[in-house]
């Protein structure tokens, strides 16, 4: 996936050591049914492993990124995106924050890494959701 003016960060969990990232492309969806879908990267950087895994979000999944950050604020823990139709990740609000991105079901690969994130992090993710939200409202189908 390009980094252009079209491709937002849905949300970034980072330290200066490592993070992990979604990154969505906010223009082209793909139609299924009544569905748009949005080409969409997890990407993890660290000293050990860097990575990628590409997946297609929805603004149902959107909606759905929306309660994990509440159940993080809550300090429980958050899987997104629902429903194991691709790449997802996990995450346990500890300390530090606790990020596992699974790659599909079918390579049953997965990568856990410990942020220390800093103080602010539910608030800035809330602000990259609502960027992402108002670019895919603008999008037509």
């Amino acid at each position: 996936m390009t980094d252009d003016a079209q491709t937002l960060e849905l949300f970034r969990f980072a330290d200066r050591e490592q993070g992990v990232t979604v990154r969505v492309a906010c223009d082209a969806p793909v139609v299924m049914g009544e569905e748009r879908y949005y080409a969409a990267e997890i990407a993890l950087e660290s000293d050990f492993v860097n990575g990628s895994a590409r997946l297609y979000v929805s603004a149902g999944d959107l909606d759905e990124w929306e309660r994990c950050l509440d159940a993080l604020e809550a300090e429980e823990g958050a899987e997104w995106p629902p429903g194991g139709r691709s790449a997802w990740l996990t995450v346990i609000p500890e300390d530090p924050v606790e990020v596992t991105v699974h790659d599909s079901p079918s390579t049953q690969i997965a990568v856990r890494i410990p942020v220390d994130v800093t103080p602010g992090w539910l608030e800035e993710n809330r602000l990259r959701l609502e960027r992402v939200r108002e670019a895919v409202a603008r999008k037509p189908a």
